[in-house]
Order: structure tokens, then C-alpha cells, then sequence
């Protein structure tokens, strides 16, 4: 197939879609229009039934917490790919590879940002109840904690804190106390991830009951994961970088 056929057959694919694109968009509702019952139910009943104020954790991780719970292992089997993928390519280890930040105030603002960020991390997931955020959220946040080390100090730092070694088993405990959680319930006699402590004052950190735990099983779960990813991405990045 020539060049001119490949463009052709792009081009009339390309309209093809863009057609079907607008197509869709012009059925679309006007902007803030919601016909929908589900979102002003949960939202209405979200406060007074689980003391939660904010409704999408009430989703996420009470009214269909077996379901979030697929959404953890898809990210659990994504590191795992990514894992497996890139290490196949690599031929000598990099965990030697000294790549260090030679500015003393980078060192040490950086280890100040890690820890501001690790704190953040740490409140986004904790006060998923309350205002937006969450588990997952804060999950990403916490990852990105670690990758501060790379950016502002140095890999071999990042390596030692984040090693495959201390990374990995990350994922698979927040993921297992997610699920232990449910088990939990199951031996109190209640269904899978139900409530199976007192949901406290509204407004309050401890509102929600067990949900705050399976909130923080999600966020270690997806920090581990990111974890993963971060690692891997930055070892293929030093091995290219340095003939490895």
C-alpha cells in the first residue's frame, strides 16, 4: 500500500469519526442539565443514612464498594504489565546509577516539598468524607510525594526509598486490606465492605464509620501502584541516559 492510499483511507476514516463525534455531541443535554435520578438520590440520602458529605465517596466506596474494588485490581494488573514489559528490556541493572542534584537548597527544598507533598497526600485521603478527594486521589498524591525525590535531590535517593523491593509489596497490601476489610463484614454477619462501625457526628473526620479505612486501603493501594509505574519509567529513563 503507497503513501497516497494510507493517507486516503486515514482521511476518510478520520471523517468518518469526526462525523459520528459531532453526531453524538449534538444529542448531548445543555451544560448543568440533569435527568438523571441517581445523583439527587445519593445525594439527598448520602448525610443522613451514612454521614457522609460527600456523595461521591459514598459511591465509591459504600453504596458499590465491591465495585471500586475491580477498579483496584485493573490498577493492580496495570503495574503488573508495565512491570513486566519494561524489565523485560532492560539488560543491566540501574540501581547504582548516581544521578545527583548538586545544589544544596534544591536538596534540601525538595525533601521540604516530599514531605509538604506527603501531607497533603495523606489529607486528601483522609478527608475524603468530607470535601472531594479520597482514596484514589490521594493515592496519586502520596505517589507523587516519592517522585519529588528524583526531581529535586537524586534517583539513586528515589531508588533506595521506592525500590521495587519496598514499592511493590505496596500495592498488594492496600489492595488485600481493601479486601480483608469486606471480609471483615462478611464475619459480622454483614454484606461485602458494609459499615461495620458506628458512623459517628456528621461533619467529622471519624463520620462514615469503616469507611475511612477502606478509603486508606484504596489510597495505599493506588500510591503502591504509581509507585510501581514511577520506578519503572525512571529505570528505563537512567539506563538510556547512561548505555545501560
Amino acid at each position: 500500500m503507497n503513501r497516497r492510499t494510507r493517507i486516503a483511507l486515514f482521511a476518510l476514516s478520520a471523517a468518518g469519526v469526526g462525523a459520528l463525534l459531532l453526531w453524538g455531541l449534538a444529542g448531548l443535554p445543555s451544560f448543568g442539565d440533569y435527568a438523571g435520578p441517581y445523583g439527587d438520590l445519593i445525594a439527598n440520602l448520602a448525610p443522613p443514612q451514612r454521614h457522609i458529605a460527600n456523595a461521591v465517596t459514598a459511591v465509591v466506596f459504600d453504596y458499590r464498594g465491591f465495585d471500586t474494588m475491580g477498579e483496584e485490581l485493573i490498577l493492580f494488573g496495570a503495574a503488573s504489565a508495565v512491570a513486566m514489559l519494561l524489565r523485560e528490556t532492560r539488560e543491566h541493572d540501574v540501581a547504582d546509577i548516581v544521578d545527583r542534584v548538586r545544589s544544596d537548597a534544591t536538596n534540601a527544598i525538595s525533601l521540604l516539598a516530599a514531605l509538604a507533598v506527603l501531607t497533603v497526600g495523606l489529607d486528601v485521603v483522609a478527608h475524603g468524607l468530607l470535601t472531594p478527594g479520597g482514596g484514589f486521589q490521594g493515592g496519586v498524591v502520596l505517589a507523587a510525594a516519592f517522585l519529588v525525590l528524583f526531581l529535586g535531590v537524586e534517583f539513586h535517593v528515589y531508588n533506595q526509598v521506592a525500590a521495587p523491593t519496598r514499592g511493590e509489596p505496596v500495592e498488594p497490601f492496600g489492595a488485600g486490606g481493601y479486601i480483608g476489610l469486606g471480609l471483615v463484614s462478611l464475619g459480622l454477619g454483614l454484606s461485602f465492605l458494609q459499615n461495620f462501625m458506628g458512623i459517628g457526628t456528621f461533619g467529622r473526620l471519624t463520620s462514615g464509620g469503616s469507611v475511612l479505612l477502606v478509603s486508606f486501603s484504596s489510597g495505599i493501594a493506588v500510591a503502591g501502584g504509581f509507585m510501581v509505574i514511577f520506578n519503572e519509567f525512571l529505570q528505563e529513563n537512567m539506563a538510556a541516559r547512561y548505555g545501560r
